[in-house]
């Protein structure tokens, strides 16, 4: 028993995943779409980004502290609505938008890496062989053990902050004045598309739910551990992209896309700079590797205890209860999709699975609303901006980029299959054993 508590996560281990899990490819990959829609309001883009973030944060502490599972939504969407199907539905596409995701950060992280080791040439060999080498190393850490994952996460994610910091209190003292003005230089609605486009860089906070189960004090320490990440990584995201709108021209921030911040750290801070921005990105998607990772297995293993995925991904290690089934598969489709995969399909088709996740989740708890004690405008004001960013993204790729439009839809069709396959399934089985 003393054994189990020791291996147990604290409030320390469970922000350091909600920042590792959120800080991660995300604003090194996507600050050039940001930019490219919001311009000089890139900032704001990230704040309304948190802002949404930020009520549906307390709509999954509040679903977290009544219904403790490592399924997280996809148990919440069980609790909230009658029909399988939903749940079923709402499981398949949070699978599918973590490893978009995954693959998102593998990806950075061999950009960055092969930058910094002078291989810029996108699809280099050396690229993936570092967006694979990263990935295939913290499987191993998962399978390892749950406090070595947290312990690392610690250290990576102390670094990565401490990083990202010097470069936002550094570089606000090169900020030039005519880059942030007029500050809603491309409109509003280009904030509002921004916003929407980039929100996958939240995706990250609803992965501390699903380690309920490991959390030394849930009742303390979950809804803590969400605010407190949601509004660290707020902060860091409008610093940070302050600080590179204000010394880079939004023309040279999307030419240079995913190492866009390493480039605004050559202007004060030199060579250097650049190699410490690249430090700070391959640390960053390395901790949200290892946070999206720890989550994802075990939301495998509850929905296949639920019949929802092959008994298979609930095997686990038998004295730590670590899913390795789930770790191995879930890796192993990852590795497939960042070789092989369009990324800029995976990044928006990312952003839009989280926002209608989003929604649904705060649909869930206000339905549930009594139950789990949350007023009424929280879930409500979460719903509606959800809604309102995934309308404004599909908008925008219906205008700009119609291909990743249809490949998203054809996505979600495919998961609306799978869904239907296994209900078919399920029926069957349930069948079988009343014959």
């Amino acid at each position: 028993m003393s054994q189990q508590q020791k291996d147990q996560l604290g409030l320390k281990e469970l922000v350091a995943m909600g920042v590792g899990g959120m800080v991660g490819g995300g604003i090194f990959s996507v600050l050039g779409l940001s930019v490219g829609l919001a311009g000089h309001a890139a900032p704001i883009a990230f704040a309304l980004g948190g802002v949404i973030a930020l009520l549906t944060g307390w709509s999954y502490a509040r679903l977290g502290l009544n219904f403790h599972s490592d399924g997280g939504s996809f148990t919440y969407l069980e609790h909230a609505f009658r029909h399988p199907n939903i749940a079923g539905l709402g499981g398949w596409l949070l699978l599918v938008g973590y490893i978009g995701t995954l693959a998102l950060y593998a990806y950075t992280f061999g950009v960055y890496g092969a930058v910094i080791l002078g291989d810029p040439d996108q699809g280099s060999a050396m690229q993936h062989f570092l967006e694979s080498g990263i990935l295939l190393t913290f499987l191993g850490v998962n399978l390892y053990g749950v406090k070595a994952a947290g312990q690392i996460e610690d250290i990576i994610v102390i670094v990565k902050v401490i990083i990202l910091s010097l470069f936002a209190t550094v570089g606000l003292f090169y900020v030039k004045p005519d880059h942030l003005l007029p500050v809603f230089n491309q409109g509003g609605g280009g904030v509002i598309m921004g916003a929407a486009l980039i929100f996958v860089a939240y995706e990250g906070f609803e992965l501390i739910p699903n380690a309920v189960k490991e959390m030394k004090d849930p009742q303390r320490d979950l809804p803590r551990a969400i605010i407190y990440s949601i509004v660290i990584t707020i902060g860091i995201y409008i610093l940070v992209s302050l600080v590179a709108v204000g010394n880079l021209l939004p023309a040279e921030i999307v030419k240079y896309k995913e190492y866009a911040l390493a480039i605004a750290a050559r202007p004060f801070l030199g060579h250097s700079g650049f190699v410490l921005i690249g430090l700070g990105a391959l640390l960053s998607t390395a901790s949200a590797i290892n946070a999206t990772l720890f989550g994802t297995a075990r939301l495998g293993k509850v929905m296949a205890q639920e019949q929802a995925l092959p008994k298979v991904f609930s095997h686990r290690e038998r004295t730590r209860d670590i899913p390795w089934v789930s770790l191995c598969v879930i890796s192993g489709i990852t590795l497939l999709f960042v070789n092989m995969g369009d990324l800029d399909v995976i990044s928006s088709f990312a952003s839009s699975t989280f926002l209608l996740i989003f929604a649904s989740i705060n649909l869930s708890a206000l339905r549930l609303r009594q139950k789990i004690e949350i007023m009424l405008l929280v879930p409500l004001a979460g719903m509606l901006l959800c809604l309102l960013s995934w309308l404004a993204l599909c908008g925008y790729l219906w205008q700009h980029n119609r291909h990743s439009l249809l490949w998203i839809m054809i996505f979600y069709l495919g998961i609306v299959i799978l869904e239907g396959l296994f209900c078919e399934r399920r029926l069957l089985f349930t069948k079988k054993r009343s014959g």
